[in-house]
């Protein structure tokens, strides 16, 4: 017998022998440990518990963002988040929801629980942070309106199905419901202008034809009355006869009156109210409020000056390498130049039709599903689909995506807004896809549903991450060879300058008063756009403070992070390894993602 098997002869005796008293010390270590657990899956539970409750509260104070989020359980409902009360209710609820959040030890949870407990206690300290701010005073704009949100939804195609009987009758529902909520948001903006809370004359007369165009001249000429024109063919005569009186009493009745109220305001009241200054420094306590945008949109501490820095020195970047992309293309002016120069050659304006444009898109779409598998391991599994932006919001929308219903009856989709074929540039097509579609808004907002995550998790989100994430897509270009053409590349770094200049405009506009026109000019100058579209955009970020601060920041820091584990780990850097990393437990705040990538790789060292 080797001097191994000796060794493990005599262990084995002796443990035969100890039996009895080994088995009585690991029962009692095992009592010990249990007892030991109990708390740590107290902890768990409870957290859970609130993590739940957490979500419901927002879901049901704002019902159409949980929709729009996947979550079809209040699709009946709009909710009255603008009320006063109501706001007062919710802020009441994070207190106690906070309370109950520290009261939980941290260190005796779970890591998953960790980084819930982490993400609840950084939403909850930023939901209260604007409680001192009287948002609701703004109840809509010409970016952002629940009417017309609600119109978009008659055809069904968007995050309110219309398939069923069911469906039919919560859509109807909530027409009956926007009526309150429409008085309500009039009974506001009438608050707001007793306390020079009011948004730009300029954004609000953008936004006046839209509330005309609401007002029906009959119950069948409304939008919102479209589905009774659109009936499945499978409905029994009786169902039909039973929805038609239902929405002409929800449209007819009750919407439409409400509809020609707002109408009537905003043009006879509000309007002459509005004020001639652009910024959000000009409202009561202005500067603060915007810190608190800002905050929140980026998940970080950087101050408005510091953005305002980073944005100028992207530009600067940027405008570098137009320098080195232009002579590819034909062009031999100045580098700053050559967005203007782009957008006046009709060789990048080849369509007609609206359908050669989704036709472009479908190619593309096509051709990523067989790059996309080498790069990463995490894939959802919705469905993603490419459609047109409905005629009504078209004048002021953005290319976008909309997440899929949770229950997979609504896929993933990607409206591409055409105005005007004719003047759509092909340019910017690549980036944008891979932005608004794979691996950008898909890859992550759809996986976060297919996690197993907390509610919360699953249906909420920041800025910062989901935009940044989207961003940081777009540059997967290069990796794929899919900015080979000088054209597509100069896309590229077109929508790049988009998010880059947007950092200055924003903290322009809303810290170093910046007019309307000072900021518009600096994007036509900047982007080649022509007014009109500079218009827009500066519009948007005019009632949208810091919303377009995170897509940059996110984007910056995601780069910052992969790069940082490329020079620590080598040749042992495996980009899908880094993907899974990123998008492996849903949505963080910056700091967070920071701190799980760190792990990653010194775990990987």
């Amino acid at each position: 017998m080797n001097q191994f098997f000796k060794v493990g002869a005599v262990a084995a005796a002796t443990l035969i022998a100890c039996a009895p008293a080994l088995a009585a010390e690991q029962a009692g270590a095992a009592v010990k440990q249990a007892v030991a657990n109990k708390p740590a899956k107290q902890a768990n539970k409870q957290l859970n518990v609130l993590a739940d409750e957490y979500y419901d509260a927002l879901a049901r104070f704002d019902p159409v963002s949980s929709s729009e989020s996947g979550d079809s359980r209040f699709i009946d409902q709009i909710g009255m988040s603008i009320a006063p009360s109501e706001r007062a209710k919710q802020f009441a609820r994070y207190k106690a929801f906070q309370k109950r959040l520290r009261a939980i030890k941290r260190e005796g949870l779970n890591t998953r629980d960790q980084t819930s407990y982490d993400i609840l206690d950084y939403e909850l300290a930023t939901a209260l942070r604007f409680e001192p701010f009287p948002e609701h005073l703004l109840p809509l704009n010409q970016m952002d309106s629940l009417p017309v949100t609600l119109a978009n939804y008659a055809s069904g195609q968007g995050a309110q199905p219309l398939t069923t009987v069911k469906d039919y009758r919560a859509y109807a529902n909530r027409l009956a419901q926007l009526g309150p909520w429409v008085d309500q948001a009039i009974a506001n903006m009438r608050e707001g202008i007793k306390r020079g809370i009011v948004h730009p004359k300029t954004v609000m007369t953008s936004a006046l034809p839209q509330f005309r165009q609401l007002v029906a001249a009959s119950t069948e000429a409304s939008i919102y009355y479209t589905p009774v024109k659109n009936f499945p063919a499978g409905f029994p005569d009786a169902d039909k006869r039973a929805l038609t009186r239902l929405y002409a009493d929800a449209v007819g009745v009750k919407l439409n009156p409400a509809l020609a109220r707002l109408a009537t305001f905003m043009e006879k009241e509000y309007l002459p109210a509005t004020r001639t200054s652009s910024g959000w420094s000009a409202l009561p306590d202005g500067a603060d409020w915007y810190l608190a945008r800002v905050a929140s949109q980026t998940t970080t501490n950087l101050k408005p000056d510091e953005i305002h820095q980073i944005g100028l020195k992207e530009v600067a970047r940027i405008q570098g390498e137009f320098g080195r992309i232009g002579p590819k293309m034909g062009y031999t002016g100045p580098a700053a130049g050559l967005p203007a120069w782009v957008s006046q050659q009709a060789r990048f304006k080849p369509f007609k039709t609206e359908q050669e444009v989704i036709d472009v898109y479908r190619k593309l779409d096509a051709q990523l599903r067989t790059k996309l598998p080498a790069m990463f391991n995490l894939k959802p599994k919705a469905p993603l689909d490419l459609r047109l932006e409905p005629e009504l919001s078209r004048a002021t929308a953005s290319d976008h995506y909309t997440p899929p219903a949770v229950d997979g009856t609504r896929p993933g989709v990607f409206w591409s807004v055409v105005n005007d074929p004719r003047q759509y540039g092909s340019t910017g097509m690549v980036t944008l896809y891979l932005h608004e579609g794979a691996p950008g808004h898909h890859f992550h907002i759809a996986l976060v549903q297919e996690l197993g995550l907390p509610n919360f998790r699953k249906f909420g989100g920041n800025n910062a991450f989901t935009e940044g994430w989207a961003l940081y897509a777009e540059t997967l270009g290069k990796d794929m060879g899919l900015f080979d053409k000088p054209e597509d590349y100069f896309g590229h770094l077109n929508d790049e300058m988009l998010r880059a200049a947007r950092l200055v405009v924003d903290t322009g506009l809303h810290t170093k008063g910046w007019s309307r026109e000072q900021a518009i000019k600096y994007f036509s100058e900047t982007l080649g756009y022509s007014e009109a579209e500079s218009r827009a955009q500066i519009e948007r970020y005019m009632v949208w403070p810091g919303q377009a601060l995170g897509y940059k920041i996110g984007s910056l820091k995601i780069m910052e992070l992969r790069r940082r584990a490329e020079a620590a780990l080598g040749p042992k850097f495996k980009l899908p390894a880094f993907h899974d990393i990123v998008l492996g437990e849903g949505t963080l705040p910056l700091s967070l993602l920071e701190a799980k990538v760190d792990r990653w790789i010194a775990t990987s060292k």
